[in-house]
């Protein structure tokens, strides 16, 4: 018997981030995955295995345990000057998780979803999953939201996936760029949704969370990189309880609840000391210099990166393959939208000695 596949899911590629990753050989240097090369810092590590020894090893609530959605509103308060009662945090397996369910709950068939373009692989894959129609937000010369173009087309959307710090470009949006984007959505019915998982990798600007200037904002976030927690997959979203109860549903039925072990690591990383969030952050500020001035030094020209961890530089798809072939991973443009094919995403989440040898390795085969 022929299987049948719902059209939601055939209209949709494998990542082509996965694709790119799983390719690697064993000599490759690997600048195509957004995953810190740090370990998770050992309290939290040590947090984990007294839950396990305690036999915190069951279910928990599904929202999450109590004392974790404490620690995220004490954290909202603290550090993004937005205030949050535990019954508006959804604990979720990552924040991947924590985008497919906003979008079952959220998006109705037809329902037209606005996400950058270029931007993060994932928003236009969960909206046409959950039915919705995506549509490409243009950026300016600078990655930027264009908020002209973004607002000719809010009327009649029914989200905004907002990135800042922005996967693939590095861009982080101001405060005043966020609060007219905020205010505009609100005006045309418009929920934004706010992706704010790079938030602690920002350089020489300053991160601004959206749901400070107005109620129609669900933010998302995640423990993975901040605390280089990506295989722990612990995330969550902040929203009104209204959206946190539709959201629980979905949750209830694919998930449960985040891993206890997880949820318990992340206590202690949100509680405990700070410091090696600091370190990672300015380890990826000399990173990012080491490595766009390589690039600039070989003859690339692109927008310098204000945060996250990815340098967004023209290169034609033949020179991709190229440096691919060379034993450099690296993402090509057309991975994250319609608007970059002849771009390529590098990650600057590796070691300086590893960027070093890619920057020669890209120089060679620019002279091929």
């Amino acid at each position: 018997m022929e299987e049948q596949f719902s059209p939601r899911v055939k209209g949709i590629e494998i990542s082509g981030i996965r694709r790119i990753f799983e390719a690697a050989g064993p000599d490759s240097i690997n600048l195509g995955l957004g995953q810190p090369d740090f370990d998770t810092p050992q309290h939290i590590k040590d947090a984990a295995i007294a839950a396990i020894r305690a036999g915190k090893t069951g279910y928990t609530a599904n929202t999450g345990i109590p004392e974790l959605r404490d620690a995220i509103c004490a954290k909202f308060k603290k550090e993004n000057e937005v205030q949050y009662g535990p019954d508006q945090i959804l604990v979720t397996a990552g924040a991947s998780e924590a985008l497919h369910i906003v979008m079952q709950a959220l998006v109705s068939d037809g329902d037209l979803v606005l996400c950058a373009d270029p931007g993060f692989v994932s928003y236009a894959a969960l909206a046409t999953i959950a039915g919705g129609r995506p549509i490409g937000v243009p950026l300016d010369e600078t990655f930027h939201i264009d908020l002209e173009r973004a607002q000719a087309l809010m009327d009649g959307a029914r989200l905004f996936a907002l990135n800042s710090p922005a996967n693939p470009t590095g861009a982080v949006e101001s405060g005043e760029s966020i609060k007219a984007l905020v205010e505009y959505a609100n005006d045309a019915g418009v929920t934004v949704i706010s992706d704010e998982v790079y938030e602690h990798f920002v350089y020489g600007k300053k991160h601004v969370s959206a749901a400070r200037f107005g109620d129609n904002v669900i933010t998302i976030n995640a423990a993975s990189k901040t605390y280089a927690m990506t295989g722990w997959r612990l995330g969550y979203l902040a929203a009104s309880p209204e959206v946190v109860g539709q959201c629980l549903k979905v949750h209830q039925y694919c998930q449960a609840c985040a891993t206890s072990i997880s949820q318990y690591a992340a206590l202690a990383a949100y509680t405990g000391d700070q410091t090696p969030v600091r370190q990672m952050r300015d380890e990826y500020r000399a990173r990012r210099d080491l490595l766009c001035k390589g690039l600039s030094d070989i003859g690339f020209s692109f927008p310098v990166p204000e945060g996250a961890f990815y340098a967004f530089v023209p290169m034609k798809p033949a020179l991709v393959q190229k440096v691919i072939d060379r034993g450099v991973i690296l993402t090509p443009g057309s991975a994250f939208g319609a608007n970059a094919p002849d771009y390529a995403r590098l990650s600057y989440a590796a070691s300086r000695e590893n960027l070093m040898r890619a920057l020669d390795r890209i120089k060679t085969a620019t002279g091929e």
